[in-house]
C-alpha cells in the first residue's frame, strides 16, 4: 500500500519518468505533495467557463463548446491552420489556433473539434489582432470514454496546472495514487473533531478530489482549512511559549535617566497611541524574559519616537540598543533624526554634550575606514549606547559591549538569519522590537506574526497635512501628464520640493530597486529608469530646476550627500528609485510623481506617498500609468487613489494577492503550505484555531499525548517555513 510519505517515483501506477515530470512542474516529490495539491475550483458537468474572466498571459484550463472549426491553408507560408471558435454559452467567444504542415493532420483535428463538441482546453492566453486566443492548446474531449471514467462525478476538479502538466493529467495521477493510498489515522483529537463537526481526514482527502456533491466539497474544505490554521497556530504558540522561557536581563525604567530627560524636552506632545505603546514596551523591557513585539503603524504615525524611548530605557540601564535598517539611506536618516531629537543628550564626549549623555554610532558598509574604526570602537567599548546600522552590523568585527535591545525597522526587508545574526551578538537573548509601516490585516498579524505581541499606532501626530492622490492616465489623456509636470513646477515655485519615482535604476533591463508586480500587458516597454528619466526631465519638463539622482547603486557617501542637499533645500527635485520608500523625512517635500505606477503594489505605493505631506503644506501624489481602464493594475491604482487608510488598503492588497505571497514565499524560498485557508475570508477559523491551540498546549506543550498530531503538524509546517514564521 502507498502512504503519504511514499516517494512519487515508487507509488503504484506512477513510476520514475512521470514522477520526474511532476517534480519539474510543481516540485512535488512525495505522495503527500500530490494529494495535498488541491483543485483550484470545480466545474459542473455541462457548465462552461466564463471566457470574459480570462486574462492575457494566464495559463488556463477552461471548459468550452466548439462553435466553429475551419481548417485552411496558410497564405503567408506553407502549411495548414485550423481556426476554432469556442464559446461559453453567454455569447463570449475565444479563438483557438492549431498549426500543422499536413492537410491530413488538419482534417483529423477538425474531425475531433466538430461544432457542438465540449472539451477542456489548456494553454496560455495570448492576444492576436486585438482578440484573445489560445495557440495550439492541449485539450480533453469530455464525451470520450476515458474522460467519462476519470470524471464520473457531476463535479469536475480543475487543478493548478502548468504548460507541461495539464489539469486532467493531474486529476488522473491523483486518482491513481488515491486508489492505492492506505487509510489515514486521523491525527486530530476526537474532541476537537466533534466540537467543530469536522469530517475525518481520509474522507476529506477523498472528497476534495472526487466530491460526491457541493455539500461534501464544503465539508472537506472546512476540515482541511482547519488543519492548516491549526498547524500554523500550534507552531506559533509553541514558539511563543519557548521564547517566554528564555532568560533575559530586565531593563527597568528609571525616573532620573535619559528617558525622563528626553520626555521632558520633547518639543511636541506624544499621541495617546504613542503613550500606550510606550507603556507596553516599557513593561516588556522590565521582565526577565525577552520582549518579542511587533510595532506596526501608518506612515508618519511616530514609530521611531516609540522605538527611541525604548532604546533610552535600555541605555539608562547601562546597556546598548541597536536599530537595523534595510538601506543606507534609511540608516542615515535614523542617525540624523535621533541626533536631532536627542540634541545634547546624544552627544557624549562632544563639547556641547549633556552631562549624562550617550553617543549614537552609525555603522554602514560604505563608510570610510577612519569613520568605521571610530564607530566600531565606540560600539565595542559601550560608549555608543545607541547603534544605527545596515546589514554591516551583522558582519564579523562588530562587537557590542552589552546589547540589550534589537530594533528591526521595516522587518519584511530582512530574513530570519539576518535577525538571528544580530541577536547572537548579545551574551543573553536581547529584547527584540520589530517595526513595520506596512499596515497588516488582523488575520495576517495572527498568522504570520502570531508569536509576537502586536502594538498598533493608528493616530497621526498633530501637524501632518492631508495627501491627495490622482491617477494620471498618460496614454488615454497625454495632456494630463503635461499637467502633472506643470503642477510639480508650481509647487517648486511656491518654495516646496518634489520626488519623481521610477521602478528601475537603468543601465540594463533589471528591476533592481522595486518589488514589481506582474504586468497586465505583454511585451511592454521597459519600466521607467532613473538614469534615463533624470536627464530627460532636466532638459525638458523640469528644465531650470535643480534635479538630483538617488538610487541603490550610488556609493553611500553620495546617497547621503543627495539626501542632505535635498533636506537643506539645495535640490528642488530628486529622481529616485524606491530607496526613499521608508524613513525619509523632508517636511518641505509636497509632491510626488510615480512613473509606471502600475508596476508597484498597493502597499508600496502607500509607503511611497507617505514621503510627502509631512509638513504644514498638503501633499500631492500623482500615479502615472499607461495601462488601460478595466485592468487589475488600474484597479490597484484606483484603490490607492480612493483612500489614505493603510489598513483598508492592506486588506485590498490581500484580496489581490496569493496567500503564499503574504506569508513571504520569496523570503523563505519554499512553497506556501496555505492551500485552502484564506487569511482574509477565514478570520473566524484562524481565531478559533488560535484559541484551540492555546488550550491544548497549556496542558501539553510538546504534544506528548498527541504524537500523530505532532507529526502531522511537522509535515504541514515544514521546518524552513516554521523558522520563517518566527519573526523574533
Amino acid at each position: 500500500m502507498t502512504t503519504l510519505d511514499t516517494p512519487l517515483a515508487k507509488a503504484g501506477g506512477v513510476g520514475p519518468k512521470v514522477a520526474k515530470v511532476v517534480e519539474n512542474a510543481f516540485g512535488m516529490v512525495t505522495v503527500r505533495d500530490l494529494v495535498y495539491h488541491f483543485p483550484r475550483r470545480y466545474a459542473e458537468r455541462g457548465e462552461l467557463t466564463d471566457i470574459a474572466s480570462l486574462r492575457v498571459g494566464e495559463d488556463v484550463t477552461i471548459m468550452a463548446q466548439v462553435l466553429r472549426c475551419n481548417p485552411h491553408q496558410m497564405k503567408s507560408r506553407p502549411g495548414w491552420i485550423v481556426d476554432v471558435l469556442v464559446g461559453d454559452g453567454s455569447g463570449k467567444t475565444l479563438s483557438l489556433a492549431f498549426f500543422t504542415q499536413k492537410m491530413g493532420q488538419a482534417q483529423w483535428r477538425a474531425s475531433q473539434l466538430r461544432p457542438g463538441t465540449r472539451a477542456m482546453f489548456a494553454g496560455t492566453v495570448s492576444e492576436f489582432q486585438g482578440k484573445r486566443q489560445l495557440t495550439h492548446p492541449d485539450y480533453l474531449l469530455l464525451d470520450e470514454d476515458d474522460a467519462a471514467e476519470d470524471f464520473a462525478s457531476a463535479l469536475i476538479p480543475v487543478y493548478p496546472a502548468t504548460k507541461d502538466l495539464y489539469s486532467w493529467q493531474v486529476a488522473k495521477l491523483v486518482s491513481t495514487v488515491m486508489s492505492t493510498l492506505e487509510p489515514q489515522v486521523d491525527p486530530m483529537p476526537a474532541t476537537l473533531r466533534s466540537q467543530r463537526s469536522l469530517m475525518d481526514l481520509s474522507s476529506a482527502l477523498r472528497e476534495i478530489h472526487r466530491p460526491a456533491s457541493w455539500a461534501t466539497v464544503t465539508l472537506a474544505r472546512n476540515r482541511l482549512k482547519w488543519d492548516e490554521a491549526f498547524a500554523v497556530q500550534i507552531s506559533l504558540v509553541q514558539r511563543k511559549m519557548r521564547a517566554a522561557q528564555w532568560p533575559a536581563v530586565p531593563r527597568r525604567r528609571r525616573d532620573d535617566g535619559l528617558l525622563a530627560a528626553f520626555d521632558a524636552e520633547l518639543p511636541f506632545p506624544l499621541t495617546n497611541g504613542q503613550r500606550a505603546v510606550g507603556e507596553e514596551i516599557a513593561h516588556d523591557l522590565a521582565v526577565e524574559h525577552p520582549m518579542h513585539r511587533l510595532l506596526q503603524g501608518e506612515v508618519g504615525s511616530g514609530k521611531t519616537v516609540c522605538a527611541l524611548r525604548g532604546m533610552l530605557q535600555v541605555v539608562d540601564c547601562g546597556a546598548q540598543a541597536a536599530i537595523l535598517a534595510p538601506t543606507e539611506v534609511l540608516a542615515a536618516q535614523h542617525y540624523r533624526s535621533m541626533r536631532d531629537l536627542l540634541g545634547a543628550m546624544g552627544r557624549a564626549g562632544e563639547l556641547d554634550g549633556a552631562e549624562h549623555a550617550t553617543q549614537i554610532a552609525l555603522v554602514t558598509g560604505s563608510q570610510g575606514a577612519p569613520a568605521r574604526r571610530r564607530a566600531l570602537a565606540a560600539v565595542s567599548s559601550g560608549d555608543a549606547g545607541i547603534v544605527v546600522g545596515t546589514h554591516a552590523l551583522l558582519y564579523e568585527g562588530v562587537e557590542f559591549h552589552d546589547l540589550g535591545l534589537v530594533v528591526v525597522d521595516e522587518q519584511h526587508r530582512f530574513g530570519v538569519e539576518q535577525r538571528d545574526a544580530l541577536r547572537a551578538k548579545a551574551e543573553q537573548p536581547p529584547h527584540v522590537l520589530v517595526m513595520t509601516a506596512t499596515p497588516i490585516p488582523r488575520t495576517v498579524a495572527m498568522t504570520v506574526f502570531g508569536d509576537l505581541d502586536v502594538s498598533t499606532l493608528t493616530e497621526l501626530p498633530g501637524g501632518r497635512s492631508p495627501i491627495t492622490t490622482h491617477v494620471v492616465p498618460a496614454t488615454e489623456k497625454p495632456t494630463f501628464l503635461d499637467r502633472a509636470w506643470q503642477r510639480l513646477r508650481e509647487e517648486v515655485a511656491q518654495g516646496h520640493q518634489a520626488y519623481v519615482v521610477c521602478p528601475r535604476i537603468g543601465g540594463d533591463a533589471s528591476t533592481e530597486d522595486a518589488s514589481l508586480v506582474d504586468s497586465d500587458t505583454p511585451a511592454r516597454r521597459p519600466a521607467a529608469a532613473v538614469l534615463e528619466v533624470a536627464p530627460l526631465l532636466a532638459q525638458g519638463a523640469l528644465q531650470g530646476l535643480r534635479v538630483g539622482v538617488l538610487h541603490g547603486r550610488l556609493p553611500g557617501d553620495e546617497k547621503d550627500a543627495v539626501m542632505r542637499d535635498f533636506g537643506a533645500g539645495k535640490l528642488d527635485v530628486v529622481v529616485s528609485t524606491t530607496v526613499i520608500e521608508v524613513g525619509v523625512d523632508v517636511p518641505n517635500a509636497t509632491v510626488m510623481v510615480v512613473l509606471d505606477a502600475d508596476r508597484f503594489g498597493i502597499s508600496q505605493l502607500h509607503q511611497l506617498r507617505g514621503r510627502v505631506g509631512r509638513g504644514s503644506a498638503p501633499g500631492l501624489c500623482l500615479l502615472v500609468t499607461e495601462t488601460p481602464q478595466g485592468t487589475p493594475a488600474r484597479e490597484r491604482l484606483a484603490a490607492v487613489e480612493s483612500t489614505l487608510d493603510g489598513f483598508r488598503l492592506a486588506e485590498l492588497d490581500l484580496e489581490l494577492r496569493r496567500e503564499g505571497d503574504v506569508l513571504g514565499e520569496a523570503q523563505s524560498g519554499s512553497r506556501s503550505h496555505l492551500r485552502l485557508l484564506s487569511l482574509l475570508k477565514d478570520a473566524d477559523v484562524i481565531e478559533e484555531a488560535r484559541a484551540a491551540a492555546e488550550e491544548l498546549l497549556a496542558d501539553d506543550p510538546m504534544l506528548e499525548a498527541h504524537p500523530e498530531l505532532a507529526a502531522a503538524i511537522a509535515a504541514l509546517v515544514a521546518e524552513d517555513r516554521a523558522e520563517f514564521l518566527e519573526k523574533g
